[in-house]
């Protein structure tokens, strides 16, 4: 049967104190949109429709897709107002179900049970809190069956009493849902197009209205300040955190742990503190992340350590190296096997081959390197002219001492040994010793200049 899913995003979100549209806000590096999407995309729907409003050209922009119909609520007028505005769009038949854009950790398993049940009649989804404050009650008559929803602003005091609130989240008959949005009329508080007053028409019209209670209260919160969008943040991620923990995935503190992607994880990884994984990260069996360690889209091989306080981007390391700390590989590197980057060494789209080793203090961008290629301190691959980039080759088992500039583009041949403080500007044939240094000059006598006293 034909699924409509409309998902209300024209908020401003004044309380965010921010130009950005509240539904582009981002909760684990993603908007909240997007999340919702997510869910909306899980239902196989046959058609999604994204109502905007502030920012209508930001959010159509960050979330345009082939399977997206926009369409534009201005004024705001309430949520029956802005589902009006999705009517033409909707395909006929089967069932209609409205989200909402600053919903980000709704579940489709919680929303299957709605839009599976609105054939026939109005589902809708609540929840039982402890604080209802700002939320609509749902209320119920003696024999518990949802007579309507009245809004905080519209309830009495009995009313205010209730602790089920609506969630905003509804499913219904696309074809009964035209002729109710048709009768909806402003006369409230706020002088708003209520979309919940669909629901004393259904029953007007002996149509069902069915309560569908969500026992995740974190699910259908949503986002209209700051703090509750941190505390969305921390939910997600211990959800996520929970997720890994139950897999296998030894994390040192779930509480201090930050996903804003895709993790896939081996068997037996372990993660220390403060790490940030964003993009599609992937650590292989035995990886073992130190703390405040920040990854983007890498791939790393069984058996890897990375120590504390390295920055990883774009990258494919290795079995059995070992990183940093405090070391910086940039995109469009790779790592083989049994590599070891050490203190304040930054690597960028440069490959580095099986057992070579650059244990600290060095820069190696667009460079090549063979196996077992001893880096010493200060070495430089001078890859740019001012004007455009030029790569180092240097090949298997070539020796660099320390404080060693390359000029590129320059190659260096298998087995060379370059002598510490040397500048290569050529290449070098293997097997060879190069050296290139200012004579040494001792001056006898030499007094260091000292400074003048001054007058007064």
């Amino acid at each position: 049967m034909t699924l409509n899913i409309v998902i209300l995003a024209a908020g401003q979100g004044k309380r965010m104190v921010s130009d950005l549209p509240k539904v582009l806000h981002p909760l684990a590096g993603r908007p909240l949109l997007a999340h919702v999407l997510d869910a909306a995309r899980a239902l196989s729907p046959a058609r999604i429709i994204v109502v905007t409003g502030h920012g209508a050209e930001q959010v159509r922009k960050a979330a345009a897709a082939p399977d997206i119909v926009f369409v534009n609520q201005q004024p705001q007028h309430g949520t029956g107002h802005a589902v009006q505005q999705a009517q033409e769009q909707l395909l006929p038949g089967g069932r209609t179900l409205v989200l909402l854009g600053d919903v980000p950790l709704i579940q489709a398993e919680t929303l299957r049970p709605l839009a599976e049940g609105a054939a026939d009649r109005v589902c809708m989804l609540t929840a039982m809190v402890d604080d209802a404050d700002g939320y609509g009650r749902v209320v119920r008559d003696a024999g518990k069956q949802v007579q309507c929803v009245v809004e905080h602003k519209d309830a009495s005091r009995a009313q205010l009493e209730i602790r089920e609130i609506n969630t905003g989240i509804f499913a219904y008959p696309t074809a009964r849902l035209a002729g109710w949005l048709d009768r909806l009329d402003n006369n409230n508080a706020q002088g708003e197009y209520y979309l919940t007053d669909v629901l004393p028409m259904a029953l007007k019209d002996h149509v069902n209205v069915e309560a569908v209670a969500c026992a995740d209260v974190t699910q259908v919160q949503g986002v209209n300040n700051r703090a509750q969008l941190a505390q969305l943040e921390r939910a997600h991620q211990q959800r996520i955190a929970q997720r890994l923990l139950d897999g296998g995935v030894a994390l040192i503190d779930p509480a201090r742990f930050d996903v804003r992607g895709d993790l896939q994880c081996g068997t037996d990884v372990i993660i220390d503190v403060g790490c940030i994984f964003e993009g599609k990260v992937k650590l292989g069996n035995g990886v073992r992340i130190g703390a405040y360690n920040v990854l983007r889209d890498v791939d790393i091989a069984a058996g890897t350590e990375l120590l504390p306080f390295n920055h990883i981007t774009q990258a494919a390391i290795g079995s059995n190296c070992i990183v940093g700390p405090y070391t910086r590989i940039r995109p469009g590197t790779t790592l083989a096997d049994e590599v070891h980057l050490g203190n304040f060494v930054e690597v960028k789209a440069s490959q580095v081959g099986y057992g070579t080793k650059a244990s600290h203090l060095s820069y190696i961008g667009d460079t090549t390197l063979g196996s077992r290629v001893n880096v010493g301190a200060g070495t430089i691959t001078c890859n740019y002219d001012g004007a455009n980039k030029h790569r180092t080759v240097i090949e298997d088992d070539v020796f660099i001492g320390s404080d060693t500039q390359f000029i590129a583009p320059v190659t260096v041949r298998r087995g060379a040994t370059i002598a510490a403080g040397t500048t290569v500007t050529r290449e070098v044939a293997a097997d060879v010793l190069a050296i290139s240094r200012v004579k040494q000059v001792v001056i006898e006598g030499w007094k260091r200049p000292v400074k003048s006293k001054k007058e007064g």
